[in-house]
Order: C-alpha cells, then sequence, then structure tokens
C-alpha cells in the first residue's frame, strides 16, 4: 500500500513539475501559435493554448504571425502551463506582465480561431471568436474561412511557383541525359 502512494506521489509530482509557470522572454514566434520562451538559458517551445492559427500559405497565415509576433516578440511573459501536447511543446496561456492575456486577445483581434476540440467549455474564447466573427474582423472577413484543422484545406500556390514548378519537370529530362535509367515494366 505505502509503495502504491509513494508511486502515484511520484506520478503527480512529475506531471507538476511538467506544468509548471514560468515567466521569460519571448525569443523566436515560429508560427502564430507556437513561440519560443527562453527558461533556464534555453528556449523552450509553447502552444498556445485553446487556439489555432492559419498556416502557412493560408490566407492571413503571414499577417497573424506578424499580429502575434508584434504582441510578444522580444516581451517578457508569463506562462500559465497546463502540460504538454502531443509534440512535446508546452501547452500555455500567455500572458503580458500588464496582465494582458494574450491568447484572449488574439481571439478577439481575429488572427485565429477557438480550438473547441481542446477546449470546448471555454466560454470566454468562445464569446471573443462570436464578436470578432459579427464583427467580420481579421480572417473573419474572409466569407468562408478554412480552419487549419479542416480536411478541406485551400492549398494557395502563386502563378510563378507554378510555373518554375513546370519549368524544373521539363528540364527534368536534359539533367538525366546520359544517366542509365532502369524501368521495372
Amino acid at each position: 500500500m505505502v509503495i502504491v502512494v509513494a508511486a502515484l506521489l511520484c506520478i503527480l509530482l512529475a506531471r507538476g513539475a511538467l506544468a509548471a509557470d514560468y515567466s521569460g522572454p519571448v525569443v523566436s514566434v515560429l508560427d502564430g501559435d507556437t513561440i519560443e520562451v527562453l527558461h533556464n538559458t534555453h528556449p523552450e517551445c509553447v502552444r498556445l493554448s485553446g487556439i489555432d492559427f492559419p498556416e502557412k500559405g493560408q490566407a492571413y497565415g503571414n499577417r497573424a504571425k506578424q499580429a502575434a509576433s508584434a504582441l510578444v516578440f522580444g516581451k517578457d511573459v508569463i506562462l500559465q502551463t497546463h502540460g504538454q501536447d502531443t509534440y512535446g511543446r508546452t501547452l500555455a496561456d500567455v500572458l503580458l506582465r500588464d496582465g494582458t492575456n494574450v491568447n484572449h486577445t488574439l481571439v478577439k483581434d481575429a488572427w485565429c480561431w477557438w480550438y473547441r476540440k481542446y477546449v470546448p467549455g471555454d466560454t470566454m474564447l468562445e464569446g471573443l471568436e462570436k464578436e470578432a466573427r459579427e464583427a467580420k474582423n481579421g480572417l473573419w472577413a474572409d466569407p468562408q474561412p478554412v480552419p487549419p484543422w479542416s480536411g478541406g484545406r485551400k492549398i494557395f500556390v502563386s502563378e510563378k511557383a507554378y510555373f518554375l514548378a513546370l519549368a524544373r519537370m521539363a528540364l527534368a529530362p536534359l539533367a538525366l541525359s546520359g544517366t542509365r535509367i532502369l524501368l521495372g515494366i
């Protein structure tokens, strides 16, 4: 019985250590919802909890990342942590020193979605997203914004990238001239 209690205590303490709150400067904004915060002299990857940003290449992706950068890059933040996600990133609500909740601000300013799947009962994020939708601000100015988690992601390819890809395919046989290729036909 004592061994079982000791084992449970160790598990709870380990979980607490993983979900400890801390503060530090933001040294990188990887995308809108993922930042790096200096913690014990090492950058720690932090996923903003409860929100999801447009991906790079999606409509509003670059502008949303710029908005997140303007809000937190180089600033000292306080993390209210909630464990880790499946990629090993620390999940957190990010607060500025003046008490501003960054997660809430980014939803309110219409740069991201409330991530219902992971925080279904968060009435604060739900309300902020509803207000942003109704005001048609940020990504809600698009009549049909595509959330990053949807299976029907829009693919955004510039004309230049399209024609460069075609040119590379056309030049591929020239690059292979003199090379013997065996086909298993």
